[in-house]
């Protein structure tokens, strides 16, 4: 079924279609990113032992259904931009540094590995805000909130990271 655009202004309007497919490109990357983050964070909160790893592993286990939030947005913003949310196929991995490790009680390795996760979102969420910036207020503030989470997500494991070192 094709879609008629009607707007004549904004995003949605024709007039912006390469600009739509390039917030798209963006879009599609940051759902990818979160989706990868659930999967990893779920990992990790299962596979951490030991004391010192209960903390963690529940903030991990409580930051799922966040991460989850945020994929869903990124997804149904997708959507209104008349675009198809992507399915498992096209599933893409780029976090190696967020594997559960072998030894369940390397705890920093985890720590490290979610800063890292965080500080790549934080780039890519300041790109999109970028791109949007005068031609898509919609995506912009739903991306300026997601932001504001995730360098929430990232200060929190600095702080724990500054325990365990």
């Amino acid at each position: 079924m094709t879609t008629t655009h009607h707007a004549k202004v904004g995003i949605l309007s024709d007039a912006n279609a390469e600009k739509r497919e390039e917030i798209l490109e963006l879009l599609t990357t940051a759902y990818w990113m979160e989706m990868e983050t659930v999967v990893n964070y779920l990992a990790n909160a299962a596979n951490l032992d030991g004391i010192r790893a209960k903390e963690i592993a529940a903030d991990l286990g409580g930051d799922v259904q966040e991460e989850l939030g945020h994929a869903k947005l990124f997804a149904d913003r997708i959507k209104a931009l008349y675009g198809t949310p992507p399915g498992s196929a096209d599933f893409p991995s780029d976090q190696p540094y967020l594997q559960p490790q072998e030894d369940g009680t390397d705890v920093v390795s985890v720590i490290k590995g979610v800063i890292e996760a965080e500080a790549g979102a934080i780039e890519h969420y300041n790109r999109i805000i970028e791109v949007t910036d005068g031609v898509d207020w919609a995506t912009q503030d739903m991306v300026i909130a997601i932001l504001q989470d995730e360098e929430g997500h990232m200060r929190t494991y600095e702080r724990y990271l500054a325990e365990y070192q």
